[in-house]
């Protein structure tokens, strides 16, 4: 896994923890379940970084 990929996925699991929590604060559903899917997202791309990175050891 790049290094640059490992951040930016990091820097978006990170960002939908905020959106979530700020969600969560105000009350905003939406906002809440966005910050979720980020962070889903994240969390399925650094999988998959991890395989390729499995398959090139």
């Amino acid at each position: 896994m790049a290094f640059d990929d490992k951040v930016d996925n990091k820097a978006e699991e990170v960002g939908g923890k905020v959106k979530e929590g700020v969600g969560r604060a105000t009350d905003d559903e939406k906002l809440e379940a966005e910050g979720k899917a980020d962070q889903t997202s994240s969390n399925l791309k650094q999988a998959g970084e991890k395989i390729k990175d499995a398959f090139k050891s």
